[in-house]
């Protein structure tokens, strides 16, 4: 029955996830997947919300699902009665649902509640940075709070309830901090395009090179990581390292730039116009370190994380 009760509690969590993905949707944005790990669950979405209203219900709708659940199981117990290990599991359900909806509801980014207070700041200063930067603050301060619970209750002998405790208030700080470190960047890279930090063209390899020439002559003598792939005097794809390395080594002697490259025409890249900070989302949310510039149907030049990097440090340089 705790197993049951494991798999059930996890189902909740899901349902609780995909609420927040199906009103994201409703708005149009884009969910790439949602993720359930120790603490609960994530729905990875694409780009931030379109409005304040839009991020208040987006994030709400998760604890009022839990609640929904909580209340769904409570009215189910009086059914079970007769049944005491599905009681059981039923009383636990509609306890840690209602937890996990308050626990949710706490001010602070990245939990639900801290969602729902940026939406309430952002909406009263119009400012969705600065709003941002203020839950996550505030979400350092109740996982900083948490730590301090946890060690004080660890100290007075309650220690595997006090190191749990500690330990969720490291995960939120943790998660409040990467967010606040987040929104740096992003006021840096702010109003710069991908065509100011890119790099140039790639070098030329023909379509009959093996994988381990490419890797003997380019990658380890000069250090080249992409590669324009010739037919005669036509590009006909890109090879990065990346696609290299989805081939098995074993296979490299034997397998051809060609074959392992993306056509022309299948190129996924982006616009030299477009927004720094949306090339370095892109990179990340795919999971890749690099890729194409593309100005039409025309390769202009590679953006990489590297790249990023280094015209970020730039920009603290420069103090811009």
């Amino acid at each position: 029955m705790g197993a049951v009760t494991a798999v059930l509690f996890f189902g909740s969590i899901l349902v609780h996830e995909l609420a927040h993905s199906w009103v994201a949707l409703r708005y149009k944005i884009s969910v790439h997947r949602i993720t359930l790990f120790i603490f609960g669950g994530v729905s990875q979405i694409a780009g931030e919300p379109p409005s304040a209203s839009a991020e208040f219900l987006i994030a709400v709708v998760g604890p009022l699902t839990s609640f929904a659940l909580a209340a769904l199981f409570f009215l189910l117990e009086p059914l079970l009665v007769n049944i005491t290990p599905a009681l059981a599991v039923a009383k636990y359900l509609a306890l840690i649902n209602g937890m996990l909806g308050l626990f949710n509801l706490i001010p602070g980014f990245p939990l639900d509640g801290g969602r729902v207070f940026r939406a309430i700041v952002w909406g009263v200063n119009k400012n969705f940075r600065r709003a941002t930067l203020i839950a996550a603050s505030t979400g350092r301060f109740f996982g900083f709070l948490f730590i301090v619970a946890g060690v004080f209750q660890a100290l007075r002998g309650n220690v595997i309830n006090g190191l749990w405790i500690a330990f969720i208030g490291w995960f939120l700080e943790s998660a409040a901090g990467a967010q606040v470190q987040q929104q740096m960047v992003q006021g840096l890279l702010g109003g710069h395009k991908v065509s100011e930090a890119m790099g140039n063209e790639c070098a030329h390899v023909s379509g009959d090179a093996s994988l381990q020439k490419v890797i003997d002559q380019e990658v380890l003598t000069h250090g080249r990581q992409c590669f324009l792939v010739d037919r005669g005097d036509r590009v006909v794809g890109l090879l990065t390292l990346h696609h290299i390395k989805e081939v098995p080594r074993t296979s490299w002697p034997t397998t051809t730039a060609a074959q392992a490259m993306v056509p022309l025409e299948k190129l996924s890249g982006i616009d030299p116009s477009a927004e720094l900070w949306t090339a370095m989302e892109k990179l990340g949310r795919d999971g890749m370190n690099q890729m194409p510039v593309m100005l039409g149907d025309k390769l202009v030049g590679m953006i990489s994380t590297a790249d990023i990097v280094k015209y970020l440090r730039t920009l603290q340089l420069v103090g811009t």
